[in-house]
């Protein structure tokens, strides 16, 4: 696969400083029981890595030192991590807000039949992966009947109270290199197509912008689209979009507790780097620093390091986790 890492060190991206941490956003491992286009961790089937017992271990004394307050549980399917609901009932256990990435598909797999009881159970918030209203869309981004397969399990949610007495969001990615339509406009196309075809019923809709990096990079870079998709972002960037990008109040944690400013930088191996100036990706090499580094350290105000990938966050009504940010 061709890398678009090297591309994106040199940037003229805004100097940016975190706020007060409040959440974790964790990658459970890269192993999925799909192989999606738009996938930015290369995850798939014959993926092996996996985070160990000590490691989430490791998360929990973090979240106990650091006041994290939620959670955000990713992958690959964080669902075939063996220690996922081990972790999401000490989250749990300890108030925090736990958010599970899921796409869908897994909730069907063999072996997973009461998985989405558990999530019930347990009361954590779905974000769950659905890049269009449409089958034949769906179908060419993550594979031949994943878009049925969706429905059946977006029906069980709601069958169990998810999209209303429980949160269910969905997460649209655009199926090419162009930037997501308007948030609450989408959101209203896709409430009005699931619900009167399926009777599907879910909170928001979470449009989110695709990154130049990973397989959606080495996909524009194979087909020559990768200067004129960054001309897009770079064109369409927003400094409004800065105060709220998702890293000035979240680290991200790879599957063996190394840390990250955002689940993006994890993919380009740019590791959180305390006391660094703010500014790019070139400070690339440094040793990485893992969770336990950071036990007692304070996170608010530290540099974020950053890189030409940054302005998918902010460009147009800008992206992130939780969605569009303006």
């Amino acid at each position: 696969m061709l890398d678009t890492e090297p591309r994106l060190r040199k940037s003229d991206f805004p100097s940016l400083k975190r706020g007060r941490l409040d959440t974790l956003q964790v990658n459970l491992g890269y192993l999925c029981n799909l192989s999606c286009t738009h996938c930015h961790v290369n995850a798939g089937p014959k993926r092996t890595e996996l985070m160990s017992a000590d490691t989430v271990e490791q998360l929990l004394q973090f979240i106990d030192v650091q006041g994290i307050e939620r959670l955000d549980l990713t992958g690959g399917a964080p669902e075939m991590n063996p220690h996922f609901r081990y972790l999401v009932k000490a989250a749990r256990q300890r108030g925090l807000e736990v958010v599970d990435r899921c796409n869908l598909t897994i909730l069907l797999e063999p072996g997973f039949e009461s998985l989405a009881d558990f999530l019930a159970e347990q009361q954590v918030s779905i974000s769950a992966s659905l890049p269009c209203y449409e089958e034949q869309n769906v179908n060419e981004q993550r594979g031949k009947g994943v878009y049925q397969q969706s429905i059946t399990a977006l029906q069980a949610l709601n069958a169990l109270g998810y999209g209303d007495s429980l949160p269910l969001d969905l997460v649209y990615n655009p199926n090419g290199a162009f930037l997501p339509p308007p948030q609450p406009s989408l959101e209203a196309d896709y409430k009005s197509q699931l619900r009167d075809k399926y009777g599907i019923v879910f909170n928001r809709l979470l449009t989110i912008t695709n990154m130049p990096i990973s397989r959606f990079g080495g996909m524009l870079l194979s087909k020559g689209g990768f200067e004129e998709y960054m001309a897009l972002l770079k064109s369409s960037y927003s400094a409004d979009n800065l105060s709220d990008v998702m890293c000035r109040s979240l680290i991200s944690v790879d599957w063996q507790g190394y840390v990250y400013d955002c689940d993006f930088n994890q993919m380009l191996n740019w590791p959180l780097l305390p006391g660094h100036d703010s500014g790019s990706g070139a400070v690339i090499g440094r040793d990485r620093t893992h969770l336990t580094d950071l036990l007692t350290q304070t996170m608010q105000g530290q540099s974020i390091v950053t890189g030409e990938h940054c302005y998918g966050c902010t460009a147009g009504q800008g992206s992130s986790c939780g969605g569009a940010l303006s």
